[in-house]
């Protein structure tokens, strides 16, 4: 089963792809994370993808396709996989398309996490991101356990640039004009599944999986 995550930045799409990829045993790749890891070693890519990331900007396709496409071609994503973060525009999309045709594959769900953008302005603003290893709490809704401290690995929590209010509105504005169309896209395609992304989590997650079986 092969699924496609879609929703604005900080719509919980991350979540609740993890979610989906422990329930039906798939891996879960975001480009995100892979983004991370580069930014942490200080690779060339890490540092041209932080650029663009902390003016509120999307990461470039040429710095994504070819690394998303040899992810899902490893052994362990032969039962299917949930993508997070990609594809962010409909070049990206039809790219994926063409080379999962070429395999006799194809998209099964695109699930859409819907939210509001003065929702998600709120909820990026309260997200804090551990220095040390990437894990992430909101001061209301998942909060650390000691105030500042990351609960995995005791380093300090930051409010990342990306989550701060001005950066998540650029993103927000990026968001509608390049990735939002990909709703229309995969409606034309008929595997367009919406999903209302401000009900309590679990609910989201319950709804996602009466969609999936």
């Amino acid at each position: 089963m092969k699924i496609i995550m879609l929703g604005a930045p900080g719509a919980g799409k991350g979540t609740q792809a993890k979610m989906i990829a422990d329930r039906y045993g798939i891996p879960h790749i975001s480009t995100g994370d892979i983004f991370r890891a580069n930014i942490k070693n200080g690779t060339k890519l890490g540092k041209e993808a932080k650029g663009y990331m902390d003016q509120g900007l999307l990461v470039p396709d040429e710095l994504t396709v070819k690394l998303l496409l040899d992810r899902v071609a490893q052994e362990d994503c032969s039962d299917g996989y949930v993508l997070d973060g990609f594809p962010r525009n409909i070049p990206q999309a039809e790219v994926l398309d063409r080379a999962l045709a070429d395999q006799g594959e194809r998209i099964d769900y695109a699930v859409d996490v819907e939210v509001a953008d003065r929702h998600i302005i709120n909820r990026m603003s309260g997200r804090r991101a551990c220095v040390g290893c990437g894990a992430t709490y909101h001061i209301v809704n998942v909060p650390p356990k000691k105030e500042g401290i990351c609960d995995v690995c005791g380093e300090a929590l930051i409010l990342r640039e990306d989550d701060r209010p001005d950066t998540v509105t650029k993103r927000l504005a990026v968001y509608h004009e390049q990735t939002q169309p990909l709703i229309d896209y995969y409606k034309e395609k008929g595997i367009l599944k919406s999903v209302d992304g401000t009900m309590p989590m679990e609910e989201v997650f319950d709804a996602i999986t009466r969609i999936l079986g």
